[in-house]
């Protein structure tokens, strides 16, 4: 097995080939990041545009969370006339 010389050239060479490498994986990893969080806003954005509630389903809801008030609302007057009792 023949033995590598260890000139400063050649340490020079191994820092600057590294530091190459380092920075490569850095940048594949950012893209691979960015491709990854531009798939995912262009996932949540499609789900958005799918989901479209008609005025009749909005009306739907008002009404009964209107009911579902009153009813609270009644329930908190009979268990303060039942507190007072």
């Amino acid at each position: 097995m023949a033995k590598r010389k260890n000139t400063l050239t050649r340490f020079l060479e191994d820092i600057v080939d590294d530091t190459k490498d380092f920075v490569d994986d850095i940048l594949d990893r950012a893209k691979d990041l960015e491709t990854d969080v531009k798939d995912a806003v262009t996932d949540v954005v499609d789900d958005d545009e799918k989901v479209s509630a008609s005025s009749s389903d909005v009306a739907g809801l008002h009404a009964a969370m209107a009911e579902l008030t009153a009813k609270v609302n009644q329930f908190g007057e009979l268990q303060m006339a039942g507190a007072k009792a």
